[in-house]
């Protein structure tokens, strides 16, 4: 059955990538690849590369990439310690080119990378934000229920920045500003105008954080909510768990910043003794529940996560769409491989009627069989990658 979602996504122009070019990236000295709309399936041993391309993939977009990687690790052993990225987009805004990297010599760093679309430099990174949106799903991301808050609230962020570009801004801003507060109480510092300017900043741009968090949790709900109650992939219970983000709710966002400055104010003596700031957005954390078995996320089985999780990034895919114009790429790093025959078929048609560009690994061509005529088969070998006919 056709959703109206669905209808949606196929009327959407589809924004792909027709073209990719690495140089002296990962195992990559140098590769250009022609690539179609629709399903790309990079197959190969392990340690091939597969996930460096996406890698690749996901550094058109604000933030680290997939890995989170320093720019030093991602440079090509043997090289002059720089890489560079370009792709070629076609979309509901026609064709666009789009460059980045980091000049080999340079120390590494976000400040580093650069940017050119059109072949003209950008202020920052957050302008690729106009022409293209990316949603990955990594096997890093299977333990995402079971470990720590930290990396729910990066889940989050990432979801966030994939929708409003400036959030990136306002998470570094704070965890300067943080950063700074916490070398005052190390070095016992009592300087009362030197804390409360820091303060100040910090209540702006951890309210902002909690709400654009907040607002991410209401419009992805919402979206979950036009799923379907038996679909393949259970509908999820989303909520967050964090002093800001539930006065943000309720109170006004001026009273917030201000109740958030008085106590950061009030907490100096008990924060100096902990050694780090207790309080803020970085301690919130993005509590999930699988709604068909009302159980916390964390309990449920291995595959219930997962299905769970690939549930939750493909109705963000949906959100990011419909609020952006445009239809993000999706990067799914091993994903067949953890879903039974069942999901598999539906992870695929779902794919198609999102009208998305979507790039997927896996180690077993047999996989994405299913696939065979409707989808472009590469085979990755180790710093090459040719056609292959899939399974």
């Amino acid at each position: 059955m056709t959703t109206e979602g669905s209808r949606e996504g196929a009327n959407r122009a589809q924004t792909h990538l027709t073209r990719l070019t690495l140089t002296n990236f990962r195992n990559y000295a140098a590769l250009s690849l022609d690539l179609r709309p629709g399903a790309v399936i990079f197959t190969g041993d392990n340690g091939a590369g597969k996930t460096n391309l996406l890698e690749a993939i996901s550094l058109f977009t604000p933030g680290r990439g997939l890995r989170r990687a320093p720019y030093g690790e991602i440079a090509r052993e043997g090289g002059d310690g720089g890489f560079a990225l370009h792709t070629r987009l076609d979309g509901p805004l026609g064709e666009i080119e789009i460059g980045t990297g980091v000049a080999g010599g340079e120390a590494p760093g976000e400040g580093g990378r650069r940017v050119r679309i059109n072949g003209a430099a950008t202020r920052s990174a957050e302008d690729m934000l106009e022409w293209l949106r990316v949603v990955w799903l990594t096997p890093a991301m299977d333990a995402l229920f079971t470990g720590p808050a930290g990396d729910r609230r990066r889940f989050l962020d990432r979801l966030v920045l994939a929708i409003d570009g400036s959030h990136g801004q306002r998470a570094l801003d704070y965890e300067k500003a943080m950063r700074g507060r916490n070398r005052l109480l190390a070095e016992g510092s009592r300087d009362g105008a030197w804390f409360e300017a820091i303060e100040t900043q910090m209540a702006e741009t951890g309210v902002a954080i909690a709400a654009a968090r907040s607002e991410m949790v209401r419009l992805l709900s919402a979206m979950i909510e036009k799923l379907p109650s038996d679909g393949p992939f259970p509908q999820a219970d989303i909520a967050l768990a964090g002093e800001l983000e539930s006065e943000i709710d309720t109170m006004p966002a001026v009273d917030v910043e201000e109740k958030f400055r008085r106590a950061l104010a009030n907490g100096r003596d008990r924060d100096r003794a902990a050694g780090r700031t207790l309080d803020g957005p970085h301690r919130s954390d993005l509590l999930v529940r699988h709604r068909p078995k009302s159980m916390p996320a964390e309990l449920c089985s291995t595959g219930e996560q997962k299905a769970l999780l690939v549930g939750l990034i493909l109705s963000h895919a949906r959100l990011t769409a419909e609020m952006s114009g445009l239809t993000p790429v999706l990067l799914l790093d091993e994903i067949a491989a953890h879903l039974d025959a069942g999901r598999r078929a539906a992870l695929f048609s779902i794919l198609e009627e999102l009208n998305c560009q979507a790039f997927m690994t896996g180690t077993d061509a047999a996989l994405f069989s299913s696939l065979r005529g409707r989808a472009q088969f590469l085979n990755v070998d180790h710093g090459t990658v040719v056609p292959s006919t899939g399974a």
